[in-house]
Parts: C-alpha cells; sequence; structure tokens
C-alpha cells in the first residue's frame, strides 16, 4: 500500500491538472485578445521586434507545419533499489506536415506505447537522475523520441516538441 498510494496520488493530481487546464482554456479562449501595435516574436534563437502587418520568413513556413498535442502527459517512474523514488511527467507535441494531423490521433495508442518505451530506457540509463534538464540529455531524448515517431508514423513527422518536463520526488 505504500508503494500504490504516491502514484495514486500522483496520477489524481495529474487529473485535478488537465481539468483545471481544461477550464481555464475554455474560459480564455471566450475572451478576444487585444493586439498590441508592437508585437515580438521567437526568430532563429534570438528576439525579433515586428509590428503589426510584418510577418516572419522562415526558411519552414508554420503553414507547412501542424502541431499535434498528445491528450495525456506521460507518466514514468524512476526506480532506484526496487522502489518507486520519483515520477517524472512529461508532455509532447508532434510536428507534422500540414494536412497529416489526424494520422497522429489515428494511431496515437501505438504511437504513446513506442514513446513511452523509449522514455523507460531512458530513465532506465539514468537520463532523469542529476540534471536531467541538460541540454545535453534532453537532446538525446528528443532525438530518440523523434527516431521513434518517425518508425511509428512515417516521414510525415518532422518534429517531436517536449512542452512540459517536471520531476516529483515521492
Amino acid at each position: 500500500m505504500k508503494k500504490v498510494l504516491p502514484i495514486l496520488l500522483a496520477l489524481f493530481g495529474v487529473g485535478l491538472g488537465a481539468g483545471a487546464g481544461f477550464y481555464l482554456k475554455q474560459e480564455n479562449a471566450e475572451k478576444p485578445e487585444d493586439l498590441s501595435e508592437e508585437c515580438v516574436a521567437f526568430e532563429h534563437g534570438g528576439l525579433t521586434n515586428l509590428t503589426k502587418g510584418e510577418e516572419v520568413e522562415d526558411s519552414i513556413s508554420a503553414v507547412d507545419k501542424d502541431y499535434a498535442k498528445l491528450n495525456n502527459q506521460f507518466v514514468i517512474p524512476i526506480v532506484q533499489e526496487e522502489a518507486v523514488e520519483s515520477l517524472v511527467l512529461i508532455s509532447l507535441s508532434i510536428e507534422v506536415v500540414s494536412g497529416n494531423k489526424d494520422l497522429v490521433f489515428e494511431r496515437e495508442p501505438k504511437l504513446r506505447d513506442a514513446l513511452l518505451q523509449v522514455m523507460f530506457d531512458h530513465a532506465n540509463m539514468g537520463g532523469f537522475k542529476g540534471m536531467f534538464t541538460n541540454s545535453s540529455n534532453l537532446k538525446v531524448l528528443r532525438t530518440a523520441l523523434l527516431e521513434t515517431a518517425q518508425k511509428t508514423l512515417g516521414d510525415v513527422v518532422s518534429d517531436v516538441l517536449i512542452l512540459d518536463l517536471a520531476r516529483q520526488e515521492i
């Protein structure tokens, strides 16, 4: 019971957080946003000031890509000496060629299974211990996730984005 209770509490907390996020997202979607005279855009690793009407030109147009946010977070237990010492929570989004967003959701169970196995392997190699947000650790994880997504869905996948990453000690 000592081992099951923390996992149940973590899953309960994730559920409450997802419900609150859904509720707040609905509330914010109804309010129109005011566009100011100037806005800031992130472009090629730096910030660029833009005025209304200007567009950011990029080698890969945003119109050519769709983003499919996977519905639920991934929960990865970190096991030390046959006991769960912490949980890692990850939210992912898949960047696909425009028009293929539905393909991600059609094959989501198979994709989630494959991505979860990659994250379990990463955890077993110690990827979520210590400075787990280090760019070299995340690059290894992102590369493995991208390769797995491309094996599962094909060449329509151009990137896997890590939206949220958190580790909760138990």
